[in-house]
């Protein structure tokens, strides 16, 4: 029998006891004030408690068996708006008064619209150029936070033992920083050609496309030993959905309709760390 995952930063016993209750579940396991844990369910019942909990905006994973968070090997997560709050790119557009146009590129590409990645960046990058340096620092001092939960996240994952990737379609400014401030054992991205202090509106290399992203993930799990079930892969865009494919907890976090219906797994409304309570974690029941 599987077990349903209820998260939501407003659960409420009702709405959790009409799930129990549509699922012909065998009992309901408290995990903590926001999440519960449903047991037993009918699976033939999950459409219908789908739509509710859509409804009522609750995040519902099901689950066949919780394994050991340890078991796993790998951590992939993306940058901008999965581990962090903001579009990079969209924040440096700013700088040189082209925010709209640089966003409006942005989120064409991010729901697919725009198919060839290289293309979108190229295109959003040359609209950057003239900003100054100070640009990025200022970004990230003032602009940049991390989503909700990414550190606890990271931080039980390097505790159990996995390894830790950023792999971004942004810049390595930003992800280098991260990478250090969170102790993660990798980190990938695009480098901003900068002469004398001012951005060319050119990318230095090769770009880190949705390709060279699932090419990375690959790579990290091959060295690892890493079997698709020891894979959690985390991203929101159209750019991410081939490097999730090597997973199988492939997470959709606050993501497009069209990563979300091809992810198995999708967070609209809990914070990162949510993706821990799929998992048997040491001490915790």
């Amino acid at each position: 029998m599987s077990h349903l995952i209820l998260q939501s930063p407003n659960l409420l016993p009702a709405d959790v006891e009409r799930i129990a209750a549509v699922a012909g579940a065998s009992g309901v396991q408290l995990i903590g004030p926001t999440n519960v844990r449903v047991l037993d369910v009918n699976t033939d019942s999950l459409d219908e408690v789908r739509d509710f909990c859509v409804q009522r905006r609750i995040d519902a994973a099901c689950l066949d068996e919780l394994v050991p968070f340890r078991s796993c090997k790998l951590l992939a997560m993306d940058m901008d708006s999965t581990l962090i709050n903001i579009e990079c790119i969209d924040e440096l557009a700013d700088a040189v008064g082209r925010k709209a146009e640089v966003s409006a590129i942005t989120e064409a590409s991010m729901r697919g619209e725009i198919p060839d990645f290289k293309e979108s960046l190229r295109r959003r990058v040359a609209l950057l150029r003239g900003a100054p340096e100070s640009a990025l620092h200022a970004v990230f001092d003032t602009r940049l936070a991390l989503n909700p939960g990414a550190e606890r996240l990271i931080e039980v994952a390097r505790a159990s033992g996995l390894h830790t990737v950023l792999v971004s379609g942004g810049f390595t400014y930003f992800t280098e920083r991260l990478r250090r401030g969170l102790g993660l054992a990798e980190a990938h991205a695009n480098t901003l050609e900068i002469v004398d202090g001012v951005l060319t509106g050119r990318v230095l290399g090769e770009i880190v496309d949705g390709q060279a992203k699932a090419d990375l993930v690959a790579a990290a799990a091959a060295r690892l030993g890493a079997a698709p079930d020891q894979i959690i892969v985390v991203g929101d865009g159209a750019n991410d959905l081939r490097m999730m494919a090597h997973a199988t907890y492939s997470v959709a976090y606050r993501a497009k309709p069209a990563v979300r219906a091809q992810a198995r797994f999708a967070l609209d409304y809990s914070p990162l760390d949510a993706i821990l309570n799929w998992f048997r974690l040491a001490g915790v029941r």
